[in-house]
């Protein structure tokens, strides 16, 4: 037996004359998302609707409600435009959830002016028939043990008692394309999210230094794309190797500067591997002020090793926020795993918090950068990470 999921949508119906291109956006990545489910997608005004199987409605509704752009989401059932289906189809709907519940409320929504009934009357009629049905129900406006919700459209009427909350924000793409710098902690897949959250697709980079370090700080990097392609459907995930580089950093320059020094070459890494894929921005897991190279100094210095536009969607964010978005995404707890990355590695006892720009360019005078750079991005790998496929 078909189903059918109500999909709603907020900010985009603000966007003037390009609601039409976020609109084409949020059908595209619907229709992927529920991708392989035998589901069809429709477009409406000011809505979208997601019909399949009913053997696939748990997927379905997992899938959907994951897709940025989507404010919420609701099991309806559908029916014409006309008073008395309607309250067929409200009677058919409480018999399912009566004797069980008792007190209601009817919350109608009117799109289509064109009805001949405004929301209040919708709500008092309907309400009326359920009483005359079931004399035992009893209407309770501010704690209903359930609410039925009516939504009247310009074609047909959704009837409903579900809501389920959807991430919001814009469709995934239509602000562009960034290289997310993935570590093995809990910012930087938070950052990343917030960055999907904001229209932007998302590829990442993670560096790691075997064999100083296990494979685990890169199995770690496979497991966090995972859990971000559950909202995207699949990212490439970069690797580099940089334990030469660290390595050439230890031995020829002050100890103080080496975290900013490996950080400036990270990101010089990062806007070859952007030309390369056609990326327009980076984006970073930086917290000001949270360690020694988030410093204003140290971010400002270190972010001069590029002309790429640097986004860093954590910026003002407590610590306490961080973990629970990490922990709301489902990446705190593969984050928080003891797996030593390349951060981790030849960390300075007294690392410098003010670096100044001219110290730092006269020491990497004494690195050949260029030859550096080449064979790290020799090591570059490449790997498309999808989400689990139902």
């Amino acid at each position: 037996m078909p189903v059918k999921i109500l999909v709603r949508y907020g900010e985009i119906a603000l966007k003037g004359k390009n609601r039409g291109q976020f609109e084409q956006r949020l059908h595209q990545n619907l229709k992927a998302a529920v991708k392989g489910l035998s589901a069809e997608v429709v477009r409406l005004r000011g809505r979208f609707t997601v019909s399949g199987p009913d053997e696939y409605l748990d997927q379905m509704l997992e899938s959907v409600s994951r897709v940025f752009g989507v404010v919420s989401i609701s099991t309806v059932q559908e029916t014409e435009l006309d008073l008395d289906r309607i309250k067929e189809m409200a009677a058919e709907i409480v018999s399912r959830i009566f004797p069980e519940l008792r007190t209601f409320k009817i919350a109608a929504r009117r799109s289509n002016k064109k009805f001949p009934y405004p929301s209040p009357e919708i709500n008092k009629l309907l309400g009326a028939h359920l009483q005359q049905l079931y004399p035992a129900l009893e209407v309770n406006l501010h704690q209903p043990a359930f609410i039925l919700a009516v939504e009247i459209g310009f074609d047909t009427a959704f009837l409903y008692l579900d809501r389920t909350a959807g991430p919001g924000g814009l469709p995934m793409g239509i602000t562009g394309r960034s290289l997310l710098l993935l570590s093995g902690g809990i910012d930087s897949p938070a950052a990343g999210w917030l960055a999907m959250k904001r229209g932007l697709s998302v590829e990442a980079l993670h560096f790691h230094s075997y064999p100083f370090t296990s494979r685990r700080s890169q199995e770690k990097a496979v497991e966090l794309s995972r859990k971000l392609a559950v909202y995207s459907g699949k990212i490439p995930l970069h690797m580099i190797n940089v334990a030469s580089i660290q390595k050439e950093l230890r031995s020829q320059c002050p100890e103080e500067l080496g975290i900013i020094l490996l950080r400036r070459m990270m990101l010089r890494l990062a806007s070859l591997v952007s030309e390369e894929r056609g990326l327009q921005a980076l984006v970073t897991g930086e917290n000001l002020g949270q360690v020694a190279s988030q410093t204003l100094e140290s971010i400002n210095v270190i972010s001069k090793a590029t002309g790429m536009l640097i986004l860093r969607p954590l910026l003002s964010m407590d610590k306490r926020e961080i973990i629970d978005l990490a922990r709301m995404i489902d990446t705190y707890d593969t984050s928080i795993l003891p797996y030593e990355d390349c951060c981790t590695l030849f960390v300075p006892k007294n690392p410098t918090t003010k670096p100044k720009i001219e110290i730092v360019e006269r020491v990497e005078t004494r690195l050949d950068i260029a030859r550096m750079l080449e064979e790290a991005i020799g090591s570059l790998e490449t790997t498309i990470v999808k989400r689990v496929v139902w």
